[in-house]
């Protein structure tokens, strides 16, 4: 389906709404047809035999008729506006849950800001497909098809005149169309590129401001925006040349029938009056036919804006529930199994090459390896942001391909290395882990974070406002937060990207009395950075370049002298 057909099918749910618009408009242009005839009848009536009775009665008809004409026309602006905004409101709406059912492939080859760019800048381009595009074309298209009928009526041979400069209209603006589309499509791109930049910018001020690089900043902020001005002003300079183009071409009939119906007035075929009422029509005819050349100028912006739209929600996961898949019965003990897995982000560049690991339930395991061994791969692969491209993953016997992408997800908990939290407040973010959750429920989990103790010193305690990304707050505080965001969550397996590097001792201590508590009794993925703090994990597993090539506990791995002896000793003596 084309892009306006597409966009024009979202007003089926809203056909009352479609209704009303449609007969308002219609109502005030039929109303808008009648002054013209009234003044005709003043200069060939009234004036010529002084019938000051009949005078009144025109004038007001003519007052009756500019006074229900615009209120039709309020009414019309008021459903107009309800249906566009009710539709750009669901559309928006389709196009954020489309963005959530995604795969994370999707968002890491894509900005943040070129997304937002999609869900807010070109939905609301889409407005002006409803708001100018739809009325305007609508009261346009009443206006030309009465006042048509009005001229053939009046006088036949007058009318075909007006008709003269149509076809070219039409040719031109099917070739202005086209060339401005490509325009427009441009304009889009550009717009994306500077709120993709605005949002990387805004992001990194600390970065900005620790390296003083407000200049440089700058400088590519105006790169940006220049080249954003410089693809509306294409589109604008073209409008430029063709607006007045058509309307001198318009003008050409009103100058024919100027010619053509003087001589009729003055062979006494055609009354002064008529003559008058067929030109005040006149006017009426080419107001519609310039603004549906207007309407098109808009309505190509907002196309260009709506296939960007369309693309998002038309765009296929690369992740997806297989056909009839359905949760077990009872929950899961947490045993995990990978069988012969193999990945590659790209084929020539594999990732991990048939590894194959059994984990209890219960068992703590330690990944460690040089960056880009493949950890955070597994960690990805065992979510199911990706799917393996060989081999299998199994928990409890299940294959997580078999499993139903939600359930499984509610299975594991994530402590990432640098957490993420909201902008919100504290209780909030906790409580994304369990929307149900009571407030008793939530300062428990806090507690056994050990993150109680410093949200109750803060200003306003668990509603306290912690801004953007958790930015009051200190890395270690952050980290606990996150933890008590998944104890509340309760997951049976549980994966921790360690970061305890730049914390201080105190915090360091008890950020691990808060993992304690997490990970008792659950199977637990450390993805380790500091080697020293894996004495107590059940199983060290080492990879190195996609490949498993040790396996033990802490003394057992030192004891064989392999890579993780490697490994600690270049930390230990660092």
């Amino acid at each position: 389906m084309k892009p306006l057909g597409r966009v024009l099918s979202y007003l089926a749910p809203h056909r009352s709404l479609v209704t009303l618009t449609f007969l308002c408009a219609a109502l005030a242009t039929a109303l808008d047809l009648l002054p013209p005839w009234l003044i005709k009848v003043v200069i060939d009536d009234v004036i010529p035999n002084h019938d000051t009775q009949l005078l009144p009665l025109v004038l007001i008809g003519l007052f009756l008729a500019y006074a229900f004409k615009n209120l039709f026309n309020s009414l019309r602006i008021r459903f107009n506006n309800t249906l566009e905004q009710q539709v750009v409101f669901e559309l928006r709406g389709q196009v954020f849950s489309a963005l959530q059912r995604l795969s994370l492939n999707y968002f890491e080859n894509r900005s943040t800001g070129e997304i937002m760019s999609r869900v807010t800048n070109d939905t609301e381009h889409i407005e002006r497909i409803f708001i100018d595009g739809l009325e305007g074309m609508l009261t346009a298209s009443l206006t030309l098809i009465g006042i048509t009928i009005i001229l053939f009526t009046l006088n036949w041979k007058l009318a075909c005149f007006v008709l003269i400069p149509i076809p070219i209209l039409i040719v031109t603006g099917i070739g202005f169309t086209r060339r401005v589309h490509r325009h427009y499509h441009d304009i889009r791109r550009e717009a994306a590129d500077l709120n993709a930049y605005l949002q990387d910018a805004l992001s990194g001020i600390r970065e900005t401001i620790g390296f003083n690089r407000h200049s440089y900043e700058e400088e590519r902020f105006t790169k940006r925006s220049r080249h954003y001005s410089q693809a509306n002003l294409k589109a604008m300079y073209l409008w430029s040349v063709y607006s007045p183009s058509m309307i001198f071409v318009g003008s050409l009939g009103t100058v024919l029938i100027l010619w053509y119906g003087s001589h009729q007035v003055m062979a006494g075929h055609l009354t002064l009056g008529e003559l008058v009422m067929f030109l005040s029509y006149l006017v009426l005819f080419y107001t519609p036919v310039n603004q549906i050349h207007s309407v098109n100028h808009l309505l190509q912006h907002a196309l260009a804006a709506s296939e960007r739209v369309f693309e998002v929600l038309d765009f296929q996961p690369d992740v997806l529930d297989q056909p009839s898949v359905h949760p077990p019965a009872t929950r899961l003990r947490g045993s995990v199994a990978l069988q012969r897995v193999s990945f590659f982000y790209r084929d020539d560049v594999p990732v991990l090459q048939e590894i194959s690991l059994n984990v209890k339930a219960g068992e703590q395991i330690a990944l460690v390896g040089h960056s880009g061994a493949g950890k955070s791969t597994i960690i990805k692969l065992l979510m199911r942001l990706y799917d393996v491209k060989a081999g299998a993953i199994l928990m409890d016997g299940y294959d997580i391909r078999e499993l139903p992408l939600a359930y499984l997800r509610t299975q594991i908990g994530l402590v990432q290395q640098e957490p993420f939290l909201f902008n919100g407040t504290i209780r909030e973010n906790i409580a994304y882990g369990d929307l149900d959750a009571s407030p008793e429920r939530i300062e428990s989990v806090a507690k056994a974070a050990r993150a109680h103790e410093f949200i109750v010193d803060l200003p306003d305690g668990y509603d306290t406002w912690i801004g953007e990304r958790g930015v009051k707050l200190s890395v270690g505080q952050k980290q606990r937060v996150s933890i008590a965001r998944v104890l509340l969550k309760d997951p049976p397996i549980v994966i921790f990207d360690e970061a305890t590097s730049n914390i201080d001792t105190a915090t360091e201590v008890k950020i691990r009395e808060a993992l304690d508590a997490l990970i008792q009794g659950r199977t637990t993925f450390v993805i380790a950075h500091r080697l020293s703090t894996l004495h107590n994990v059940d199983r060290i597993v080492v990879l190195q370049q996609g490949h498993i090539v040790e396996e033990g506990s802490h003394a057992q791995l030192l004891e064989q002298g392999g890579l993780y002896t490697d490994l600690y000793e270049a930390q230990f003596y660092v």
